[in-house]
């Protein structure tokens, strides 16, 4: 267990960080700038031994605090929220407050000392928020072509579908730019492009599923298929009690990783040698759409943590 002066757990907000140091109690509030990041900085450095730093994923309100205090040389890393709030409702904790969630990140800290996810390398952190952006106009898009095909079983007029198309046309370019950055960014690393190679060679990963999995998944290669899936939130989780057996269902995970993979199951159900028959037959017995999508995913995903451990691409793999 980490000594409990060496943790300090601090709640991220869009204007304050509120901090609490486990050994002695003491907290700190300091705002969400520059110049409070600084301060906390100082305060750590000032600190008698090496610190561990925690704070929960809050959408990015964290990043350039994770940053400074990465390159200041404090062991710093991100927890997830929902292992914050499961270790509240264990201590029976239900009050929520920035003070009462920076000593909870802090406990739990102490009590699960190998959680938590270091700060990304910059390379990975620009391929991310430029899969992550491209995610969301992809989405806007879908959206927009819904609202056109609604719009013309109204008979708009035809200015008003001009616009449509207009805006279309942008978000297309837009779409198509970002992902010819995705790809440039890839190529500026070695370790990124090295992990592309054997990636795309997998019928069914392209271009930007394999950004999204070098992005949001850095760890594959290095783990089980067990832990991937559950990383990504693609493995079943069992209800059962006694001599009753739940309905499995996915949960957690790393959502917007999962989105992306089901995508690329959705190519690899009809082009993917290996899956194809996996997916006809899932779909002979009658299973529904959605659980064939996520049994592919998890294969994808198996295929793809085995060739990046072995380091042999797709064409030259033996017959399975």
């Amino acid at each position: 267990m980490i000594p409990a002066a060496a943790v300090i757990g601090i709640d991220v907000s869009r204007d304050w960080l509120d901090g609490f140091c486990a050994s002695s109690g003491h907290r700190i509030r300091l705002p969400n700038t520059a110049e409070g990041h600084v301060e906390l900085l100082t305060q750590i450095q000032n600190l008698p031994q090496p610190v561990r730093v925690g704070f929960e994923a809050t959408g990015g309100q964290e990043w350039v605090l994770w940053s400074t205090l990465v390159a200041a040389g404090v062991d710093a890393v991100q927890l997830p929220p929902a292992q914050i709030k499961a270790f509240a409702l264990s201590r029976g904790t239900r009050a929520k407050t920035d003070r009462i969630d920076a000593e909870l990140i802090a406990r739990f800290m102490l009590f699960r000392p190998e959680a938590g996810r270091k700060l990304p390398g910059e390379n990975l952190r620009s391929l991310r928020t430029l899969t992550t952006r491209r995610a969301q106009l992809v989405e806007m898009r879908k959206r927009l072509s819904a609202q056109i095909a609604a719009r013309r079983k109204q008979q708009v007029p035809a200015d008003l579908e001009g616009m449509d198309a207009n805006l279309l046309a942008v978000l297309d370019a837009q779409v198509d730019d970002l992902e010819q950055r995705i790809k440039g960014v890839i190529g500026q690393e070695a370790t990124s492009a090295a992990k592309a190679r054997p990636l795309l060679s997998i019928p069914g990963i392209g271009p930007v599923s394999a950004a999204m999995l070098i992005a949001e998944m850095p760890e594959l290669g290095r783990m089980t298929s067990g832990e991937a899936a559950a990383m990504t939130g693609l493995a079943p989780i069992p209800h059962d009690s006694g001599s009753m057996r739940g309905k499995r269902a996915i949960a957690g995970g790393r959502r917007a990783l999962r989105h992306g993979l089901f995508q690329a199951a959705l190519a690899a159900a009809c082009h993917n040698p290996v899956l194809k028959p996996v997916a006809q037959a899932l779909n002979i017995r009658g299973k529904p759409h959605k659980l064939i999508v996520v049994a592919i995913a998890r294969r994808l995903l198996t295929i793809a943590n085995a060739i990046l451990k072995t380091g042999v691409p797709w064409q030259t793999q033996p017959d399975r």
